[in-house]
């Protein structure tokens, strides 16, 4: 072989490797994600580009406030955050989380609800009267939007499969003067 063909077996091979390497990590760790719409707000805005932890979250489960990227149909996937896990009871009364019939807090909410000229952000329901069930099902969860007024999430669609949520998204990486953790 010529030096010039083996130059050129190498660069295939390394560019092989690294496509090999780019799959597996976009396809088992990390992908990306553009937040579409204003369901989420103030939390996260209309094209924040974000990354999305898969390794992570199938190694931990879902955890209470996780901010979760889900298949909400073939063609479609939402951006929501995990309010009820599996067995629990999930009601809203006067703006306020209720958790297995114990308030929960909503930091990420307080600015929010701050502002506005109109309360309640968020209506009246309680788990049964959405689903007509009591509790969370076993391996799914109940999510909701930030902007609950505007969000479609476990009210309008339902608890969503565990085995739907690609992953959890709390890095926001673009513009990179919005760059930051969210939580």
């Amino acid at each position: 072989m010529t030096k010039e063909r083996k130059e050129i077996f190498e660069w295939l091979k390394a560019i092989g490797l690294a496509i090999i390497i780019a799959f597996i990590i976009r396809h088992f760790l990390f992908s990306t994600v553009v937040v579409d719409g204003e369901s989420m707000l103030p939390t996260l805005n209309s094209y924040d580009r974000m990354i999305v932890n898969k390794a992570g979250f199938s190694l931990s489960g879902p955890k209470r406030f996780d901010i979760v990227v889900f298949h909400a149909s073939e063609d479609e996937d939402y951006i929501k955050r995990i309010i009820g896990l599996p067995g629990d009871t999930v009601e809203y009364k006067y703006d306020q989380l209720y958790i297995n019939g114990r308030p929960v807090a909503e930091p990420y909410l307080n600015e929010y609800k701050a502002e506005l000229i109109d309360p309640p952000l968020t209506e009246n329901f309680t788990l049964e009267e959405i689903t007509g069930r009591k509790k969370v099902p076993n391996g799914q969860v109940f999510v909701m939007g930030d902007n609950r007024r505007i969000s479609k999430d476990s009210r309008h669609i339902g608890t969503v499969p565990v085995s739907e949520i690609m992953g959890e998204a709390r890095v926001v990486y673009w513009p990179l003067p919005e760059m930051r953790i969210v939580k």
